[in-house]
């Protein structure tokens, strides 16, 4: 009996550590931060690092991992490689990002999204929400 309660905690512990990683696509990038400030050089390293910090915390990233994104990568592409096996987000994820925008930045995702939606794009209205420059 004990030996499969360590196997059960064992597997929930491998499936955690795993589930929380990027893909390797994403994990083994150099990090991002010149690819923001070249498109975004009016944005300050605070809300560029501020704004992924959010990001990352609704699709259940590591903090740490937040300058792996680029501003033209696409928020359903990222999910996507995060989450594979799914096709389209589960209402988990986006409801997650959704009231995060709405509580720190005031801005409705619903109002704004598209398929196609970027990273850079949702930063770029983050700051118009903020009334600051957003130059891309």
């Amino acid at each position: 009996m004990s030996i499969f309660v360590v196997l059960i905690l064992a597997a929930l512990a491998w499936a955690a550590f795993h589930g929380w990683q990027l893909p390797n696509s994403l994990r083994y990038r150099p990090a991002q931060g010149r690819a923001w400030r070249s498109t975004f050089p009016a944005a300050s390293r605070k809300d560029i690092r501020d704004f992924l910090s959010v990001f990352v915390s609704a699709f259940s990233c590591r903090d740490s991992e937040k300058l792996h994104f680029r501003p033209d990568d696409e928020v359903l592409g990222i999910y996507r490689a995060v989450k594979p096996s799914r096709r389209l987000p589960d209402a988990q994820e986006l409801d997650t990002l959704a009231k995060a925008l709405r509580d720190k930045y005031g801005l409705m995702l619903d109002e704004i999204w598209h398929e196609g939606l970027t990273l850079g794009g949702l930063f770029q209205r983050v700051q118009q929400a903020r009334g600051k420059s957003a130059a891309a």
